[in-house]
């Protein structure tokens, strides 16, 4: 099999977990209800999002072990700060990664969102 395109694993094995969080598709929404412009601002807000998530759950991010990131197809020249930001949050953890593009996601002003799974 050839090597994974990005910083990513092919599979995760999870044995025997006590507990598993499954995350909605979270949006780029800050906290104060603000949308940033840039995708990769956007990005870090969506992550922002999620390690809050996970801390209530009471998990980390070398918890999560599979990532699925929806970016409207007409912003696919800025992956590149996408993936880095996916990079960045999760600490060098690698984890399973699928990245689909859409023609557009609910609200015009989002450009990605990402769903994650965690174990613990």
């Amino acid at each position: 099999m050839a090597p994974p395109a990005a910083n990513y694993a092919h599979a995760v094995l999870v044995q025997q977990p006590a507990s598993w969080l499954y995350t909605s598709g979270v949006v780029p929404i800050a906290s104060d209800g603000t949308v940033p412009e840039p995708i990769a601002e956007q990005a870090d807000v969506v992550w922002a999002n999620l390690l809050a998530l996970l801390a209530e759950a009471g998990m980390a991010p070398t918890d999560v072990v599979s990532v699925t990131t929806y970016v409207v197809v007409e912003h696919m020249a800025a992956l590149p700060l996408v993936m880095a930001a996916r990079d960045r949050h999760l600490g060098g953890h690698r984890v399973a990664s699928t990245l689909v593009t859409v023609p557009a996601l609910a609200r015009p002003e989002w450009k990605m969102e990402i769903a994650l799974v965690a174990a613990r």
